[in-house]
């Protein structure tokens, strides 16, 4: 017999107000519509459902990695709360750059692919944005790859998960490289585990690009 579907999880309570969110997954529904993923610190990870959101006034609100405010209202605890969404900062400009582009991409899906839903992790949300800010506006990689590494230790061990490594110093990018050598293996094995392996596959690109950095 095929596995029991996982129950829907209850809608959160309707949001007061805008809150500040961070774009990490978006799928496309019906013609029209959209599901996204978003990362906020009081309530976590969240999903939300964005009417038009294939149009062309919102799609490019929708670009993993953007800030926005959200308000997000739940007709009932069976159903997905809609989302109205706010830009506050876009990603766009960057995601013309290969290396930027990959960052954002990774950093956001593994945010989407490992944190559960409705559970706060505000310290990761701020590392996430501090990410995203260092990653389009550092002079180049070798100012966002250490803060890269910390939030996949960080997300790592706000899971439970351990990961006891010594951040090494940021001007030591070699090291820094070592150190997201060595946490690959540990987010597939356990943050990812029977994960879809593109997510993976979106590491692998990012970190192929920064070995070419000389």
């Amino acid at each position: 017999m095929p596995p029991a579907a996982p129950p829907t999880p209850s809608a959160p309570p309707s949001v007061a107000g805008l809150t500040a969110a961070i774009v990490c997954g978006v799928r496309h529904h019906g013609e029209t519509a959209a599901i996204v993923r978003l990362l906020t610190e009081e309530h976590g990870l969240v999903a939300g459902y964005v009417a038009g959101g294939r149009g062309r006034q919102l799609r490019p609100v929708l670009i993993p990695g953007n800030l926005v405010a959200a308000e997000l209202r739940a007709r009932s605890d069976s159903q997905l709360p809609t989302a109205r969404l706010e830009l506050v900062a876009s990603r766009g400009p960057w995601l013309a750059e290969p290396l930027p582009a990959a960052a954002i991409g990774w950093a956001t899906a593994l945010a989407a692919a490992t944190l559960p839903e409705r559970q706060p992790f505000p310290a990761l949300h701020g590392a996430l944005a501090g990410l995203l800010d260092a990653i389009c506006h550092a002079p180049s990689a070798r100012g966002w790859a250490p803060g890269l590494a910390a939030y996949e230790t960080l997300l790592l061990r706000e899971l439970g998960y351990g990961a006891p490594h010594t951040l090494p110093d940021p001007a030591d990018f070699p090291a820094t490289l070592a150190l997201l050598d060595r946490l690959g293996p540990q987010l597939a094995r356990y943050a990812l585990a029977d994960r879809r392996a593109d997510v993976m596959a979106a590491r692998a690109i990012l970190r192929e690009r920064l070995g070419k950095i000389e």
